[in-house]
């Protein structure tokens, strides 16, 4: 499959060695100002994802340090190795979460077998990012529509919610972690609530919403964070039953290696395709909106490169599946970051707050970070997007209510699937029932031009039915334009003639080809003719190659309207035109006897 720009105008292919360093393409771009621009903007970020990786490792149930490592390199490689210049990749929430929920029912989560599990799948989702970059297949990510991304996103923010409920309000935590059985343990026990955790949890809860509203630009996640631990230990919540997150190690990522044995590509496969299709959806939907604020261009292609070596890579330094963080990848933008550079400083800048302030994470209250988790998952739900598709379209409201409904209910890997499986299934109803409009000359334009009679009721030709055909006529919409070619006969007997307009047909097959054959010998033993009009030169083409214009007769088939009405109306029935007092057409005028 061709490579293709998301950005809008299109480009020649980039040459084998830039798609293999794209890194080189713009390294010569790097000035002394843009030096700096990517430092500061490096720096803000590492700032912003120090609380957003521990978060988001505690819902993926790995340890928390495990969020920061996958904030290291998986970001350097898929910067160097992506083609946008301001997307930062790693830990995402809605990953995280499929991780949790995919492994969590086999393995204990935190203990060393659910931590190689996870690299294994990072692995896993790597090798089918790469594969897929390699084989030119970027328009794949296109088949995860909108629709499927809001309505995922959005069922994780409220798993999110209820997997955080019982840290928030000191409760043990359940056993069975599916999305009711949650629920009914926390109702349940709900009496068992510990105040003290509670309260640190809603005042750092409270602390970041405010500086969320009020001082956005501040990282208000870490300053609530500060504020619950000072909470903590002013309460003295240790002996009061408030848990702490723990001191994290102070070094770089350890290396790793994911376990591929068979039995762990039979288990962690499936999972893995699905992880691997979420990434390259978030990370390609990112880099195309801040390409639209940027005005550069997105190779999707590069970019499931880009990500699949991120994700090869990172597990073997301890890093899970990462993809493009929109909140980071925002900051970056907004901070003036001007080159990939920008996310290697980020890198660099988060190696070094690892190595210093770590063991002060000893003190970070376990309610802090389920106030924080609550806030994030409040941000997940897009609202705005959600209104407008369910203005928009039911078909795509529905398809949004029931990948929503399967990320709740079912394992979240199977609810992407059902996103997916529905917008393909939408799609082929779509382009399996091309549109038929009936038009005819509308006497008060200039030219008589040809509208559409649906919008504006006009007279027809008594004689002559004009339709013009919205969509491709290919082996699955062949039965749906045969069924509306002889509901036009059944319901139209006296119009004997029938013109299609063409231009709206982008393509036919074969079967499309045999289909027209068919109806134009069916129409003509019934007496009736078949005419087709304004064409483009690859239908044409294909009809030629299959008998299909030889079956209609070169004599039926026209370049355009004007010139199909000026020789049809001579083969009308004269009889009925002479005592015909519509005169639909201008040729009606000069009909002998008119």
């Amino acid at each position: 499959m061709d490579s293709h720009n998301d950005s809008g105008a299109s480009a020649p292919e980039a040459p084998s060695w830039r798609r293999l360093l794209p890194f080189i393409q713009w390294l010569p771009e790097v000035t002394r100002r843009s030096l700096r621009s990517d430092l500061i903007a490096g720096m803000t970020g590492a700032v912003i994802v120090l609380p957003q990786g521990v978060a988001f490792a505690i819902i993926a149930g790995l340890p928390p340090e495990y969020g920061l490592y996958s904030a290291i390199v998986p970001a350097i490689i898929a910067a160097l190795f992506g083609s946008s210049r301001h997307l930062i990749s790693g830990p995402t929430t809605a990953i995280s979460i499929v991780i949790f929920t995919t492994l969590s029912p086999m393995v204990t989560p935190s203990t060393p077998e659910y931590i190689q599990m996870a690299l294994t799948l990072t692995f896993l989702a790597g090798l089918f990012q790469l594969g897929l970059g390699i084989a030119r297949l970027g328009a794949l990510v296109n088949f995860v529509s909108h629709s499927v991304v809001v309505g995922f996103t959005a069922g994780a923010s409220i798993l999110i919610a209820t997997s955080q409920l019982s840290n928030l309000l000191g409760i043990a935590s359940p056993k069975k972690h599916s999305f009711i059985h949650i629920w009914s343990y926390i109702i349940s026990n709900l009496s068992e609530t510990n105040p003290y955790v509670l309260s640190i949890g809603l005042v750092t809860l409270l602390i970041a919403v405010a500086f969320k509203v009020f001082r956005p630009k501040l990282p208000g996640m870490l300053i609530a964070m500060i504020a619950g631990s000072l909470m903590a230990l002013t309460l003295r919540g240790a002996e009061h039953g408030v848990r702490l997150v723990g001191s994290l190690p102070a070094h770089l990522p350890p290396l790793s290696h994911p376990e591929i044995t068979t039995a762990s590509l039979r288990l962690l496969a499936p999972p893995a395709l699905a992880v691997a299709m979420l990434g390259l959806a978030e990370a390609v939907s990112i880099a195309r909106a801040m390409a639209s604020k940027s005005e550069q261009r997105i190779d999707s292609n590069q970019e499931f490169i880009g990500q699949g070596l991120s994700n090869i890579i990172g597990s073997f330094f301890s890093s899970y599946a990462a993809s493009g963080s929109f909140t980071r990848t925002g900051v970056n933008y907004e901070a003036g970051a001007k080159t990939p550079l920008a996310a290697a400083f980020a890198a660099v800048a988060l190696t070094g707050i690892l190595l210093l302030i770590a063991p002060l994470t000893a003190y970070l209250p376990i309610a802090s970070m389920a106030g924080i988790l609550l806030l994030v998952a409040y941000g997940l739900i897009d609202t705005h997007h959600i209104t407008s598709i369910v203005r928009t379209s039911k078909p795509e409201a529905g398809i949004l209510l029931a990948t929503f409904l399967a990320t709740l209910l079912v394992e979240l890997e199977f609810a992407i699937y059902v996103g997916v499986i529905l917008s393909l299934l939408l799609y082929l109803n779509r382009t399996s029932h091309p549109h038929f409009v009936v038009l005819a000359p509308d006497p008060e334009t200039k030219k008589k031009s040809f509208i559409n009679i649906e919008k504006k009721p006009l007279p027809e030709c008594p004689q002559l039915k004009i339709v013009r055909v919205d969509g491709s006529i290919f082996f699955g919409a062949v039965n749906h334009v045969a069924e509306e070619l002889d509901q036009i006969t059944r319901r139209f007997p006296e119009q004997a003639h029938i013109l299609i307009v063409g231009g709206g047909i982008n393509f036919i097959d074969v079967a499309g080809c045999q289909m027209l054959s068919q109806e134009a010998h069916r129409l003509k033993v019934n007496g009736r003719q078949i005419y087709l009009c304004s064409l483009k030169g690859e239908v044409v083409e294909v009809m030629k190659r299959g008998g299909c214009m030889r079956s209609i007769g070169d004599e039926n088939i026209f370049h355009s309207k004007i010139e199909a009405v000026r020789k049809i109306v001579p083969r009308l029935d004269q009889e009925r035109c002479r005592v015909c007092r519509a005169r639909i057409f201008a040729e009606c005028a000069r009909m002998p006897g008119a």
